[in-house]
C-alpha cells in the first residue's frame, strides 16, 4: 500500500486530495494546523491519520520526522501554503506580511523535503511534489502587481528545481504543479474549475512523474508551465 504525507490537509485541495487518495486505497498521513481543521476530514473514509502541524514550526516538523523516522513515504506532498497579501501594489508593500508568506510558502515545503527525504527516498515511487502556481512564472507574468504571492512562488519554483537536481542521485522526483484557478476559499467563487476536478488532474501528473520529469512545472492537465 502506497503512502502519501499532505500538508494543509483540513480544507480546500488538501481535503480533496485526502479524499481522493484515502478512497484510492492509499495510507494517508494528513496534517492540519489545528484541531479544528482535523475535525474537517471525520467525513473521510478509509486509511487515515490526522496529525497537528503547524509548517511554521520547524521544530515541529523535525519532532514529526522523527516520528514517522522507519516510515516510507510515496509522495511527499507539498500542499499547505497562504495567498495573505492580495491587491497590494506598487508603494503599498507590507514586508512583515511578505516575510510571513515566505516562511509558509518557501520555507515550510522546503523544511518538509529536508526533514523527510529519508523516509521518501526509502519508499518506491519517491516523488516530492509541491503546489505552487502560474503566478510565480516570470516569463507568463504579462499583469505585474501581486508581488508578494508572485515572488513567493517563483521562489518555491526555483526551490524545487535545485531540489530535482540534488535528489536526483538518490532516486527521488521533485515536481511544481500549478493546480488552476479552483473555486476554494483561497482561489475564491469565480473560479474556473472546482477542487475535485483539479485534484484529480494533478494526481494523474503525480503518477506519470519519473526522472525524466523531475524538476519540471505542470499544469492540473498535464501541460507544462514556462518558467
Amino acid at each position: 500500500m502506497p503512502t502519501v504525507l499532505i500538508t494543509g490537509a483540513s480544507r480546500g485541495l488538501g481535503k480533496e486530495f485526502t479524499r481522493q487518495y484515502a478512497a484510492d486505497g492509499w495510507r494517508v498521513i494528513a496534517t492540519c494546523r489545528t484541531m479544528e481543521g482535523g475535525a474537517n476530514l471525520r467525513d473521510v473514509e478509509g486509511n487515515l491519520e490526522v496529525h497537528l502541524l503547524d509548517i511554521l514550526d520547524h521544530g515541529a516538523i523535525e519532532k514529526f520526522s522523527t516520528e514517522l523516522k522507519n516510515e516510507s513515504i510515496d509522495v511527499l506532498l507539498n500542499n499547505a501554503g497562504v495567498y495573505g497579501v492580495k491587491g497590494a501594489g506598487f508603494g503599498e508593500s507590507n514586508y512583515e506580511a511578505w516575510t510571513r508568506e515566505f516562511q509558509t510558502n518557501v520555507h515550510g515545503p522546503m523544511k518538509m523535503a529536508e526533514s523527510f527525504i529519508e523516509q521518501v527516498a526509502r519508499s518506491e515511487q519517491k516523488i516530492i511534489a509541491t503546489l505552487t502556481s502560474k503566478m510565480g512564472s516570470i516569463s507568463d507574468n504579462q499583469m505585474g502587481g501581486s508581488y508578494v504571492y508572485r515572488s513567493s512562488k517563483a521562489a518555491m519554483n526555483a526551490v524545487n528545481k535545485s531540489l530535482s537536481i540534488d535528489l536526483k542521485g538518490r532516486g527521488v522526483s521533485c515536481v511544481a504543479l500549478h493546480p488552476g484557478w479552483v473555486r476554494t476559499d483561497m482561489g475564491g467563487p469565480q473560479g474556473l474549475i472546482d477542487a475535485p476536478e483539479s485534484v484529480n488532474g494533478m494526481r494523474q501528473v503525480i503518477g506519470e512523474v519519473d526522472l525524466s520529469k523531475t524538476g519540471h512545472f505542470y499544469n492540473y492537465d498535464g501541460t507544462e508551465i514556462p518558467w
